[in-house]
């Protein structure tokens, strides 16, 4: 019986992950495809090991290793997927790509925070912030990225113009998006 509530647990934290994809995501199975798992029934921690592959409608996470648990003395949910690099990718409500890579990516599922770690980067539309550490709330949707503030590492941000946004918006899927002339 601990054993279900230790998956239903894992589930649970990675379905919570969806928090802001498409509404149609929320409502898919989960499947995660591993190469070997370990239960810590103890601690209350699943473990995946890898090369490991969620998904979950448009949503979807490889990794090395997952990691579900939750804080000591808390009823804080937590997944951790790591790897070089981890990454995250779902279709948004308005049909934009959204994707993030990272050594590892870190969703905590009380404060709605994904906080992505080592060579991290954030994509949305074509726009996209690289640092060693993005946090994003999702509830308050403010991002907060770093670098290590040593030599030539700093937070790079581009910001694509909008006629490029709009173009990838009605671009098919299977055509690539033609580059614009800089003149």
């Amino acid at each position: 019986m601990k054993q279900n509530n230790i998956l239903l647990v894992g589930l649970m934290l990675i379905t919570s992950m969806s928090a802001f994809a498409k509404v149609g995501d929320l409502q898919q199975e989960v499947k995660i495809k591993a190469v070997s798992q370990t239960a810590d029934i103890k601690n209350n921690q699943i473990i995946f090991f890898g090369p490991v592959e969620v998904t979950q409608g448009s949503i979807k996470i490889n990794a090395n290793q997952l990691r579900a648990f939750s804080a000591e003395g808390e009823n804080s949910k937590i997944l951790v997927a790591t790897g070089n690099p981890a990454t995250y990718s779902q279709i948004l409500d308005d049909g934009r790509p959204a994707s993030a890579s990272a050594k590892e990516i870190r969703y905590e599922m009380a404060t709605r925070t994904l906080t992505l770690t080592g060579s991290a980067t954030l994509d949305q539309a074509g726009s996209q912030v690289t640092g060693n550490l993005i946090r994003y709330d999702i509830i308050q949707q403010k991002l907060i990225a770093e670098s290590t503030g040593s030599g030539d590492d700093r937070v790079i941000t581009i910001i694509k113009p909008d006629n490029y946004q709009e173009e990838l918006k009605n671009q098919p899927a299977d055509k690539p998006v033609k580059k614009q002339d800089p003149k």
